[in-house]
């Protein structure tokens, strides 16, 4: 290694959990979990419904407490972090934030201050996300009038449009159509080539495998292996690692 090399400081992760645990009664939650995810990089985590993917995303976001183990993002623990390093957090878990009675634009605009945004950059970042996600037909409808899937929409563009360096989605394709599919992959790709680090749960293994530079399965709150994006009937790879983690829970 050369002494310019060796001088040169490792980059944090965007997001490092280490050892989470948050158990629930009857045994579900999220058991003893590690979970990393790079700058520029998209790691998938799929799982069954009810894997714990939802938990442990809430659990990286702070909007629930660890029994036990880390979080930092950054390289700063959640506890510490300031409001300047979540304004660099974009999420969407469970369901998008759109609020009833405002319109699509005006949403945009709260989502936009609510990440520090001064006002009259927020207009031009507004402007933006609805080209980006195609709703310049939503801007003016109340939200209680859009469908689910363009809700949606208005959800994922209030996650993205302040350009966070960490990105955290929770079934982010959810409701959309095709379009609205084919948009968010673009997004993220574009965000994850100019080095946000994205962490995406899905059970759609054929999509986030388009996508992600890593795979992660979970079943029942653990980390039970992992999946080559890259690699061959990942829904049968998938079962049968579903299947030989529950044969061996069983036998334990």
């Amino acid at each position: 290694m050369t002494a310019s090399a060796a001088s040169v400081a490792p980059v944090a992760p965007r997001l490092d959990a280490r050892r989470l645990v948050r158990e629930f009664p009857g045994g579900a939650g999220v058991h003893d979990v590690d979970l990393a995810v790079a700058p520029g990089e998209i790691h998938a985590i799929v799982g069954l419904n009810g894997a714990g993917k939802t938990t442990l995303m809430r659990l990286a976001l702070g909007m629930l407490r660890p029994q036990s183990g880390t979080v930092r993002i950054d390289g700063v623990e959640i506890a510490d972090a300031p409001a300047s390093l979540w304004a660099r957090v974009g999420q969407l878990v469970e369901h998008p934030l759109a609020y009833a009675e405002l319109d699509g634009r005006s949403n945009l605009i709260v989502a936009a201050r609510l990440h520090g945004i001064d006002r009259r950059a927020a207009g031009d970042l507004v402007d933006r996300a609805i080209a980006e996600f195609d709703l310049a037909r939503y801007a003016s409808v109340r939200a209680s009038r859009l469908s689910l899937g363009n809700r949606q929409r208005i959800g994922l563009a209030a996650a993205l449009q302040h350009d966070p360096t960490l990105i955290m989605l929770d079934e982010p394709t959810n409701a959309l159509d095709p379009s609205g599919v084919i948009l968010l992959r673009e997004s993220l790709l574009r965000r994850a080539g100019a080095g946000a680090g994205i962490l995406v749960s899905s059970h759609h293994l054929d999509e986030v495998a388009r996508i992600a530079d890593r795979i992660t399965v979970i079943n029942a709150g653990r980390v039970v292996g992992a999946l080559d994006p890259a690699g061959i009937d990942l829904e049968r790879a998938f079962f049968t690692m579903l299947h030989a983690d529950d044969r061996e829970r069983d036998a334990a």
